[in-house]
């Protein structure tokens, strides 16, 4: 594994390549604050959060779209298979989003808390960091 791992990811572990500032949304976001969450294409989970713990996970596919919008979000997320421990390696992490066909994992530690974002970048060879998230926000404010 290690011999087709990029070489940017060798020896290194999740925490290393997520995202540590990730955009969160609180618990009672309705889901019509959910879907102008989605609006941008760059969205493609949203993290909803509680006193800095992780509490569920929404991408699009979990708004059906004949749903009212007024409701709570919350009830249509979910965490199984959308979480990653931190201490990972990077590489295994890498293939598991690769296997599963997706692009976005939660990082929690033991507690549930919160530790950031795991984003496979288009190419899928590797990760999104803080400072192409800044990048990407500056640039989409500018224009």
């Amino acid at each position: 594994m290690a011999a087709t791992a990029p070489p940017e990811l060798i020896g290194k572990t999740v925490g290393d390549v997520l995202v540590r500032r990730p955009k969160t949304s609180p618990v009672d976001i309705s889901v019509d604050q959910a879907r102008g969450c989605f609006a941008d294409d760059h969205v493609h989970m949203l993290l909803l959060t509680e006193s800095g713990r992780l509490i569920g996970t929404l991408i699009r596919t979990d708004l059906p779209t004949d749903l009212g919008g007024t409701g709570l979000a919350l009830p249509h997320s979910r965490m199984s298979g959308r979480t990653v421990a931190v201490d990972m390696p990077a590489e295994q992490a890498r293939l598991l989003l690769l296997a599963r066909g997706q692009r976005r994992l939660a990082v929690v530690d033991h507690d549930g808390t919160i530790v950031g974002l795991l984003c496979l970048k288009r190419r899928l060879t590797g990760f999104c960091s803080d400072a192409d998230v800044s990048a990407r926000s500056a640039a989409s404010t500018s224009t």
